[in-house]
């Protein structure tokens, strides 16, 4: 079984094992750092089973494709692939769910530190002589600020969200949630989103993009917030108007952001949060850790072997 792997640049680092995949028996693997749409069809022309990330796999490109049998998504999300077109051509499509619940949760909270704390800029000071110089025996270059007794607001209550909620317990927050669905929690109170973002002290993203919700973050919403509160999104970036976000930093509506995601990725220089104050931006790797990337083979080889015996799981068309 002839399989292609258009795009193993954040997998082909040496820290992860592929074994698992290369164990199953009859395959052959042809493997790729990245692959454009116009170069999907050419170099999986023979391929039973191709193993994506950011690949495109349009409906048009499905037609070129008449060997494929099975596209397996390295991730949770299959927007890139026409899952409709690839349902009628009998293509089962399958995906890596949950694989960085703890992952995304950890960086959620590692950049609301981040706005808290301060970490970064007080080591930076440290690094460039500060300290030495300084004539007391400590200093801050920045307010300080204790997360017990504030206010956690979560806009999606999924596998992420409950798991960012579980660690706001533990600073002593309190947490107020908003998503498609009521859920029992009992730490967490629902609320409208108009709500969550007025009464909260920390906003974290945590919402898939739909057709309803794209760009809702915006001039409107962020002038609910408290002058004091600060917006996190280590979900999708196409969630926040960011003209919006950057006025809203800048005029002191909103005390700070950070972000993992941008609506476009790589980013133009000319994106408009490079230049807002107290802005902190990392580059989408919230999903990252070692032991997400793992267990995303781990279940790629299992969704393969599975397909194999007849068995498919984690099928999302």
């Amino acid at each position: 079984m002839k399989v292609v792997v258009t795009g193993n640049y954040m997998f082909n680092g040496g820290d992860v094992s592929w074994a698992g995949i290369e164990a199953i028996k009859g395959l052959t693997i042809t493997s790729y750092e990245r692959t454009l749409p116009e170069e999907l069809v050419g170099r999986c022309a023979e391929a039973e089973v191709i193993l994506i990330n950011k690949t495109v796999v349009s409906s048009a490109a499905l037609d070129e494709l008449p060997q494929l049998k099975l596209i397996s998504v390295l991730a949770t999300g299959y927007n890139m692939v026409d899952t409709k077109a690839a349902r009628e051509k009998n293509i089962v499509v399958c995906n890596v769910p949950a694989y960085g619940t703890g992952s995304v949760a950890q960086h959620t909270f590692a950049l609301i530190l981040e706005l808290t704390n301060h970490v970064g800029l007080h080591a930076a000071s440290v690094a460039q002589g500060d300290w030495v110089r300084s004539p007391e025996w400590c200093y801050n270059k920045a307010p300080i600020i204790g997360l017990e007794g504030k206010t956690l607001g979560i806009v999606g209550f999924g596998n992420i969200g409950r798991q960012t909620a579980a660690i706001g317990e533990a600073f002593g927050m309190k947490i107020l949630y908003n998503g498609p669905h009521k859920k029992e929690h009992p730490a967490a109170k629902y609320i409208s989103v108009e709500e969550l973002f007025a009464q909260s002290d920390v906003i974290c993203l945590h919402c898939p993009v739909t057709a309803t919700n794209n760009k809702f973050v915006n001039a409107q919403l962020l002038a609910l917030m408290k002058p004091s509160a600060m917006l996190v999104n280590t979900s999708r970036g196409q969630l926040i108007n960011e003209d919006d976000l950057a006025y809203a930093l800048n005029n002191n509506i909103i005390a700070g952001a950070a972000l993992d995601v941008l609506s476009v990725e790589p980013p133009p220089a000319t994106n408009p949060l490079f230049f807002a104050k107290n802005c902190i931006i990392t580059p989408h790797n919230a999903w990252m850790s070692l032991e997400a990337k793992q267990r995303i083979l781990d279940v790629t080889a299992l969704n393969i072997q599975a397909f194999i015996d007849g068995k498919p799981v984690n099928v999302v068309n």
